[in-house]
């Protein structure tokens, strides 16, 4: 079931690719109903899925057996909520972009070999796999940008491209230490996990360390491999902000708990200090640099390096306590906390980007900020989703994004007081800059430029209501998200103590 999942995207997209420019409505049916079918069979996954049993649903088959390369995929509660969430933003993504007129084949296609591609990475679970999956998200995206983005898409696309290749060949050497390195050789992830190869070496698990830090922390991105990211987000069309903000940065957060917290767990304590003062950096930058800004589209991109540098303060957190008994709770506190803001960060900023584009693309044409004014009058729909999503994302009690961040919070403060302390002042920065947001959008005297804007249609409603229900039902009640999160999480800090 996990393959039909990850490939069923994949099989729409070659499909479309035969399919006669002419026929636009089979093209958007194909694309929607296997998106939408990978979600499906996802659910009956998550039904059947029994947290605390580890590793789940593995499919292992022999692929290049020479150097000992296998197909090899699972889930946990680490990976099935990225899979979840990345199966969603891409079919509320697909249906969003319904009106695209521009090479829809060429667009269909891109879009479901990403999903592909991002499924794979958080299913993957030999190391010659994940890279295969981490660099097919390279290409779709770049595409996805240089095609349909605004106009210094070329730019953009590129500089997203060459920082993203950097950081994946980056990662190739460290995946080869740890090869060249394991008894037997091997690329399977779990089995690296368990012998632990670069023990005793720290030179060489330094290097592999940093390896794989500079190919997370640019994916992430950390402050300062941060500057390609609002060029992206800022050129690349709303679906293509969606899936870069909601899914393809979790890739880079997702391998420090896949990979660098439990493979190099020595190393990455030793600098985990380092990679915390990274975090806070990010956290306090991303915040003030998104208060100056009136485009609401670099300024949602700006919110997520701040948000971003919290889940690296959570990991960063955990990372520092691996070994010491009497912070382990901490540790697992700060870990589901950072989980748990990935998977929140997701549907809030995933459904921001849409906000923007609903007002953007189809409306005002426009994204600065102080051309608006009094629109809560005239798209009450519209406004009312905004404001949870705005809410949600600078932490309000009772939605989604203070549950993440309070965790995070607790967790570390265990662990980095002081540098805690700090960070918790860019939720005062982020909550001024959304306020102040909101104010200068939806209250005030009613600009009558924008007197005859219609307020949201059925399909933007059906891209944005499933996520700002979300925001409130995972801010009312996060147990079962929780406790799914905290079994997986709970194994790997004992396994690294």
């Amino acid at each position: 079931m996990l393959s039909l999942i990850i490939f069923l995207p994949l099989v729409g997209g070659i499909f479309i690719l035969f399919t006669s420019k002419g026929n636009e409505a089979l093209m958007k049916g194909v694309a929607l109903g296997t998106s939408l079918g990978s979600t499906i069979f996802l659910v009956f996954l998550t039904v059947l899925y029994k947290i605390g049993g580890g590793m789940q649903f593995v499919e292992q088959h022999s692929w290049i057996s020479n150097l000992g390369i296998t197909y090899h995929v699972g889930v946990d509660g680490l990976s099935l909520p990225l899979i979840a969430l990345t199966a969603l933003l891409s079919v509320l993504s697909v249906v969003y972009s319904w009106r695209i007129e521009v090479r829809l084949k060429e667009y269909l296609f891109l879009f479901l070999l990403l999903e592909t591609g991002m499924l794979g990475v958080f299913a993957a679970l030999d190391f010659f796999l994940f890279y295969i999956f981490w660099e097919i998200t390279l290409v779709p995206m770049y595409f996805l940008i240089a095609i349909w983005g605004g106009p210094r898409r070329e730019y953009a696309a590129i500089k997203f491209f060459l920082y993203t290749l950097v950081g994946s060949l980056a990662m190739l050497l460290a995946i080869l230490l740890m090869y060249f390195n394991s008894d037997p050789h091997t690329f399977n992830m779990l089995a690296l996990t368990q012998q632990q190869p670069l023990a005793g070496k720290p030179v060489l698990a330094a290097l592999a360390f940093w390896g794989f830090f500079f190919a997370f922390a640019i994916k992430v991105p950390m402050w300062p491999f941060h500057t390609w990211l609002p060029d992206a987000h800022v050129e690349a069309p709303t679906a293509g902000s969606v899936i870069l903000a909601g899914v393809l940065l979790k890739m880079g957060t997702y391998g420090f708990v896949r990979i660098s917290l439990p493979m190099l767990p020595d190393v990455f304590r030793a600098y985990a200090p380092a990679v915390a003062v990274l975090a806070l950096l990010g956290i306090v930058y991303g915040a003030l640099v998104a208060l100056a800004q009136t485009d609401l589209k670099k300024l949602v991109a700006y919110s997520s390096v701040n948000h971003m540098g919290y889940v690296m303060l959570g990991v960063a957190a955990a990372a520092a306590a691996f070994g010491v008994p009497e912070k382990a709770a901490a540790a697992a506190t700060a870990l589901n906390g950072a989980v748990f803001e990935m998977v929140a960060h997701g549907i809030v900023t995933g459904a921001l980007f849409l906000i923007v584009g609903v007002l953007y693309d189809y409306r005002a044409h426009t994204r600065g900020v102080n051309e608006f004014g009094g629109l809560g009058v005239r798209l009450p729909v519209y406004t009312g989703i905004t404001t949870i999503a705005m809410l949600a994302s600078l932490g309000l009690p009772g939605l989604m994004g203070f549950v993440a961040e309070f965790f995070i919070f607790v967790g570390s403060f265990g662990i980095f007081p002081y540098l805690t302390a700090v960070a918790v002042t860019g939720v005062v920065f982020t909550a001024a800059m959304f306020l102040w947001t909101l104010q200068r959008i939806f209250l005030g005297p009613v600009n009558e430029r924008w007197a005859a804007l219609p307020d949201m249609d059925t399909r933007e409603k059906v891209s944005l209501v499933p996520l700002a229900v979300l925001m409130v039902v995972f801010g009312l009640f996060p147990k079962p998200l929780l406790d799914m999160i905290n079994a997986a999480m709970a194994v790997l800090v004992t396994a690294v103590r």
